[in-house]
């Protein structure tokens, strides 16, 4: 019994060290912010003044109910979470499935559809910006197959466009990354399943149905939770392409505290933002991980 609690305890000391660089910039990074966040939402702190700080108490979250800025944001990042995510997870899926066969130029593909993730997303949106010029080459090429009927449009100045454009971008640029995670749990799957199903006579899209989909599970909660807490991160495509704009067609949440922090000063309201927007996006994963866990469970 000794030697077994010394173990344990020796395995306990081990872990601690290897969790100890993570867990260090998770305090300093993330809780210590927040924190500090959360202490400054109940004051009138600006970013520059020669005023003193004062305890203001709930004024702050009073206040976002009635800021109907913050409720377009809100809207607009629930738009894109919801078409962003299941189109980005069904297309890394499909791309996964492509490059996990054993055909040629299987690794030159696997490069090219996560280039665009490993790029900066500052240089993604400035290329973008261009292709989406009415003199781009999106029109150019829209023009083209439509034989001239297809008339140039500003997308990122159109009110009606600049947000499907921001989201057609932002699928292109991340799909990669899922479509990696995807592959991963492909190559998981034992070759037996398959084997077993061939000889019971199975067609590919039974094996498909009955055991590449069920064995994905995991996966597909992993990739499905992540994605929705990178979706609602949405700003930095904002900001550098429409800057929330035609008349606050691309506005977010995220924008929004920028906006009232580094732009207004209103470092106190900008805080409670952030941790309204934290606790949302917070509740949000939980329940997605809840509901897929239960899923998992009952199958």
């Amino acid at each position: 019994m000794s030697r077994i609690y010394y173990e344990k305890k020796r395995g306990f000391k081990y872990a601690f060290i290897f969790l100890l660089p993570g867990l260090i910039l998770l305090i300093t990074f993330i809780i210590i912010p927040f924190l500090s966040a959360f202490y400054l939402s109940f004051t009138n702190q600006r970013l520059i003044s020669r005023l003193p700080t004062k305890f203001i108490g709930l004024a702050n979250y009073k206040k976002i109910l009635n800021d109907d800025l913050f409720w377009k944001g809100l809207l607009n990042i629930f738009k894109f979470v919801l078409i962003v995510v299941p189109i980005q997870t069904v297309f890394a899926l499909g791309l996964a499935l492509l490059v996990n066969k054993k055909i040629n130029f299987t690794k030159f593909f696997r490069t090219v559809y996560f280039m665009p993730t490993v790029t900066t997303m500052v240089v993604v949106s400035v290329i973008w910006t261009f292709l989406y010029n009415p003199e781009g080459l999106i029109n150019l090429f829209l023009h083209k197959i439509s034989f001239g009927s297809w008339q140039p449009v500003d997308f990122i100045k159109s009110e009606n466009w600049a947000f499907p454009a921001i989201m057609f971008m932002s699928i292109w640029q991340g799909v990669g990354f899922q479509m990696l995670i995807f592959l991963a749990g492909l190559q998981e799957i034992p070759a037996s399943l398959y084997e077993a199903a061939t000889i019971d006579g199975a067609n590919a899209w039974q094996k498909f149905l009955k055991i590449t989909l069920p064995q994905l599970k995991n996966t597909t909660a992993f990739v499905i939770i992540s994605t929705t807490i990178l979706a609602f991160r949405l700003f930095d495509q904002v900001k550098i392409m429409t800057d929330g704009g035609p008349n606050g067609a691309t506005y977010t949440v995220v924008l929004h505290i920028f906006n009232m922090g580094f732009k207004r000063q209103y470092i106190g309201y900008a805080s409670a933002l952030t941790v309204v927007f934290f606790l949302l996006v917070l509740a949000i994963s939980v329940t997605q991980r809840f509901v897929l866990r239960e899923e998992r469970e009952v199958s």
